[in-house]
């Protein structure tokens, strides 16, 4: 009923989590096989674009320099799939014996500020070193030949380079599709149903925020002593709010095998843990879930206090007093 906390929607019936994972093990497969290939082909097209321009900044890989990767600091990912094999981070920064730090500032684009001169051209140099030894020159023919390369040879080196760096985080490629997808599957549910889509000012305390109202990924204030900020996919307030006053939280999740689901499902338990620490017991925190959740992972999720709603079967929402 509106306005009341909801009973049990999935937790309490391990009767149906058989054929509930069934089917949505095949709702991720239906949607992966025709979607997610699309979207791991813009990835790399864009990709490709990226390791033409590093090609152009390194002169084609002919100035592997301290003085180019401090100009320009984001062709090192590239640079560390040119190589044969290919060198994974940590790998390179053990090789060149560097700093995390100086890797993954340049990895976002950046050096970091307070590294001195001397000292950053020293690591600069040690990376440049292992870099330049191990190109790969059979997909770089023109370096052994030191010639430029031809159009033809450079889109092919492009290409191969960006499978690479995609291949690397293929993952997050689908799941950052699959997100988008399932937080508009949300966003049309709640559309439907009379909800508004609006920001909650930032500052202001969830339980200020206005009925019939939802929006994605705010950031909730949880902790007593130590204020910090979590993120939340989606937040609802009822159009008639519960008596606490607090909105519906809810988390997308979605995977593609049993083994990562049964690695990452602690991270919702600590998150329910910080929300009612904060907003009382009567706080819920609901999955939507799609793809390959076991009954391990779901008995763990219903012992820490989680239910949650399938993807295939969305009008559960419902039961949520929304």
């Amino acid at each position: 009923m509106p306005g009341r906390v909801s009973v049990a929607i999935n937790a309490d019936k391990p009767q149906l989590w058989k054929a509930d994972i069934a089917t949505s093990v095949d709702c991720f497969n239906t949607w992966f096989m025709k979607f997610a290939p699309e979207a791991y082909r813009k990835s790399r097209a864009s990709t490709t674009e990226k390791v033409k321009q590093a090609l152009i900044r390194t002169k084609d890989l002919s100035d592997v320099s301290p003085d180019m990767l401090k100009e320009h600091p984001e062709v090192l990912p590239t640079l560390r799939m040119s190589t044969a094999p290919p060198i994974a981070r940590d790998r390179l920064i053990g090789l060149a014996q560097t700093s995390s730090n100086l890797v993954k500032r340049m990895e976002e684009g950046n050096l970091p500020p307070h590294m001195a001169g001397a000292n950053v051209d020293e690591h600069l140099k040690r990376i440049c070193g292992v870099l330049t030894e191990l190109l790969d020159r059979d997909i770089f023919p023109w370096l052994a030949e030191k010639k430029a390369p031809s159009d033809v040879e450079r889109d092919r080196a492009s290409t191969i380079v960006a499978d690479r760096l995609c291949g690397a985080v293929a993952d997050p490629i689908v799941r950052n599709a699959q997100e988008k997808r399932q937080l508009a599957l949300i966003e049309e549910f709640l559309l439907s149903h009379g909800y508004q889509k609006k920001a909650h000012p930032s500052g202001r305390p969830i339980v200020e925020m206005e009925p019939g109202t939802f929006s994605f990924r705010m950031n909730v204030v949880v902790g007593r002593v130590k204020r910090v900020n979590i993120p939340i996919d989606v937040v609802v307030q009822p159009k008639k709010p519960r008596a606490s006053k607090i909105p519906v939280l809810i988390e997308a999740k979605s995977a593609g095998d049993f083994t990562n689901t049964n690695k990452r499902r602690k991270e919702e338990a600590k998150k329910i843990d910080q929300l009612r620490d904060t907003y009382g017991k009567d706080t819920q925190l609901v999955l939507f879930l799609c793809g390959y959740f076991d009954s391990g992972y779901l008995g763990y999720e219903a012992a820490e206090g989680l239910d949650w709603v399938w993807e295939h079967r969305i009008n559960d929402l419902l039961r949520l007093g929304l």
